[in-house]
């Protein structure tokens, strides 16, 4: 245990060279007396699948933590087992950071638990890399190049790095969006690119390009034109649909009323001439900032509500779900918990899975919870993270902690 100032943080446990207990065995022509320094080995009750049964219930902290208990159970816990894929479903965690050209390494938040631990993220360079993640893994791209693609699992360690993504360096945006089936642990990766005409600077080229682990390599299904809009780092993969958000240019009349619009691309179809402005789907108000999200093939957005006479200015946070094609409020920040974040900017972090969502102002390290079906707005324990200096940045992202899927 840390203590940082007057708080108490559990810092996340590392397993490598700790210490494994040990077990003496009893005799078996022992006297029939009692002796206090003998111990009942754990591994004469329970057999290995009860055991599993058991530590399957726990939340994942705790089954990690549970490994150092002896060698048999480091074991167990450490081996790759079809037990893992029935754990008790878990709350999505929460990593954060504060942006530095220096080594990322942050802290987890777990909401079951309500406790943060000292997090080494794998595979992360720099804060400012993309990231998306889905069913336990965690995909992040290089914000430098836009090429290097990696996948990775933040609970075990395990990481993978992809072929390079076609586009890269050239493209003006460039958006993530990562999904993995939960039966086959197969994923894929899309990256939506925005480039603008040299010649037409109301006309942005718009290409997807996808990467599916089954076969391993990339594909370009679609290349577009945008008029009037232009493409940004926001996208989402929601049911084999591919959505994308969209920022108005300003040029085009009829554009000026939202500044955002959502597009769809559908995965399985795969169309490679259509307009998709044509099918393009309006913001529910004038937003400063839109966030998209999966949670439980439901799509769903977290928006800054622009204020009426000055549309960039930040005055409230919605969420809306989309339901054919409808914007449908879900909720509003109360003003208190509005007000709890200090000087609010008018873009902010936000992200989840399941049921849980997560904002966070960029300028503080305070991190507010949303339960979907409870309708329930909640801060988390105190973050360990502190602000050392007033322009200070700190940003964050969700990711599933699972021992069953690896990269």
């Amino acid at each position: 245990m840390v203590v940082m100032g007057s708080e108490e943080w559990e810092l996340y446990p590392s397993y490598i060279g700790s210490q494994v207990m040990e077990y003496r065995p009893i005799s078996e022509d022992s006297d029939d007396d009692w002796n206090g320094d003998v111990a009942v080995p754990l591994d004469a009750v329970l057999p290995d699948d009860l055991l599993e049964k058991v530590l399957s219930f726990l939340p994942v902290a705790s089954i990690i933590r549970s490994g150092s208990v002896c060698k048999r159970w480091h074991e167990i816990v450490h081996a790759q087992r079809q037990t893992w894929s029935k754990m008790v479903p878990q709350k999505p965690w929460y990593f954060m950071f504060t942006c530095s050209e220096e080594a990322v390494s942050g802290f987890a938040y777990d909401p079951s638990l309500r406790k943060w631990y000292g997090f080494d993220f794998p595979c992360i360079e720099k804060s400012n890399w993309s990231t998306s993640s889905s069913a336990g893994l965690v995909c992040l791209m290089d914000s430098e190049n836009r090429r290097r693609i990696m996948v990775c699992n933040p609970i075990t360690k395990d990481w993978k790095r992809l072929l390079d993504a076609p586009g890269g360096k050239t493209a003006d945006y460039s958006a993530l969006a990562f999904s993995v089936d939960r039966s086959s642990h197969q994923y894929t990766v899309a990256i939506a690119r925005s480039n603008q005409d040299p010649s037409e600077y109301y006309q942005w080229e718009f290409t997807i390009h996808l990467y599916e682990s089954v076969t391993g390599n990339w594909v370009t299904p679609f290349t577009g034109v945008l008029l009037g809009w232009r493409g940004g780092d926001e996208c989402v993969i929601c049911d084999g649909i591919l959505y994308y958000l969209v920022y108005s240019t300003g040029v085009l009349v009829n554009n000026n009323e939202h500044r955002h619009c959502l597009v769809m691309y559908d995965l399985a179809a795969r169309p490679n001439h259509s307009s998709l402005m044509s099918m393009a789907i309006p913001v529910p108000c004038a937003l400063t900032c839109g966030r998209l999200m999966n949670l439980s093939e439901r799509l769903v957005l977290v928006g800054g509500i622009g204020k009426q006479d000055r549309p960039g200015i930040i005055k409230g946070i919605g969420i809306w779900e989309l339901h054919n094609k409808e914007w449908r409020e879900v909720a509003r920040m109360p003003h208190k918990f509005f007000q709890g974040f200090g000087e609010f900017d008018d873009v902010f972090a936000s992200c989840g899975a399941d049921d849980l969502i997560y904002i966070q102002s960029y300028g503080s390290p305070a991190l507010l919870t949303f339960e979907m079906n409870q309708k329930l707005w909640k801060w988390s324990v105190k973050s360990p993270v502190s602000k050392r200096f007033p322009l200070q940045l700190f940003t964050g992202f969700s990711f599933e902690p699972r021992l069953d899927i690896a990269s």
